[in-house]
């Protein structure tokens, strides 16, 4: 029987990075869906079951961490494993991406092997509803 690839949602408006991260992300043998806006995020999410969800919090419109409130919020999805990302490494940013629903968080720019380990790290951890 074949094991089923983890599959990763992407949201990140940074056309170049969305790109690279993917393509490395599919190199590791994960299936990878990029959204470059929430709103859409959040019908993907939707519509859509997720092993883990990438979230930049500085995207445009809603927002990154108003996207992992409406995660946290709706009762249309299940619990899923999200890693928050910015550029900013402010504490108080951090602690409201983890208090909003994120399960870790990574400054950007990132060294692709912390990504690599994070993503490792919450696919093996049990996620709670």
């Amino acid at each position: 029987m074949l094991k089923q690839k983890p599959k990763i949602l992407l949201v990140e408006d940074d056309q170049l990075l969305a790109e690279l991260t993917s393509f490395r992300l599919e190199l590791l043998d994960y299936e990878v869906v990029v959204e470059h806006d929430c709103e859409r995020a959040f019908d993907t999410i939707s519509d859509n079951h997720f092993d883990l969800v990438i979230i930049d919090l500085e995207m445009h419109g809603i927002g990154g961490l108003e996207l992992i409130n409406r995660l946290q919020d709706s009762n249309t999805i299940e619990a899923t494993r999200i890693l928050a990302t910015s550029i900013d490494a402010d504490l108080d940013v951090v602690q409201r991406a983890y208090e909003a629903g994120a399960m870790d968080y990574l400054v950007t720019p990132y060294d692709p092997m912390i990504l690599e380990q994070k993503i490792e790290n919450l696919l093996h951890k049990p996620v709670t509803v």
